[in-house]
């Protein structure tokens, strides 16, 4: 091949970089400020973000706490709620029984209901922690071999 059928810019691809870039330095200055703006963008974008999170997170801790004082709210009325049946109870039982009657059957009936509640949710405390127990050895099972 002879020199003056070579292309003025092949010299240029040869050494690794694009042909005509060294001749544009307002190029990589444009380049470089964009990226500048971009990661400022970002910056930007990320506080813009936080900010977004740390007003959802007040949002929710006020809603939170709203709905925990209406629970405790609701949990007292209903307790007063069953004070008031079991007076109520014993009131109405009064007249066919006497008065201590009255209470030996409604706190009777209290306990009779406690117990078979308290009964219920051990049954079910004893199936999780088996049901826990079993993958803790299959684990420990794994781990071993």
């Amino acid at each position: 091949m002879e020199e003056t059928d070579r292309h003025p810019d092949t010299d240029a691809s040869v050494s690794g970089s694009a042909p005509g870039l060294d001749a544009h330095p307002a190029f990589e200055e444009s380049l470089t400020d964009e990226l500048a703006a971009l990661i400022d963008d970002g910056r930007t974008y990320l506080e813009a973000e936080a900010a977004f999170q740390k007003t959802r997170a007040k949002l929710a801790g006020k809603s939170v706490g709203i709905v925990v004082v209406c629970a405790i709210l609701a949990l007292i009325l209903l307790n007063i709620a069953f004070l008031a049946l079991a007076v109520g109870l014993v009131i109405a039982l009064e007249p066919l029984v006497n008065i201590w009657w009255a209470i030996a059957i409604v706190v009777g009936a209290l306990f009779l209901i406690v117990g078979a509640l308290g009964w219920i949710a051990f049954r079910r405390v004893s199936l999780l922690s088996a049901i826990f127990a079993s993958s803790d050895d299959t684990k420990h099972a794994d781990s071993e071999a």
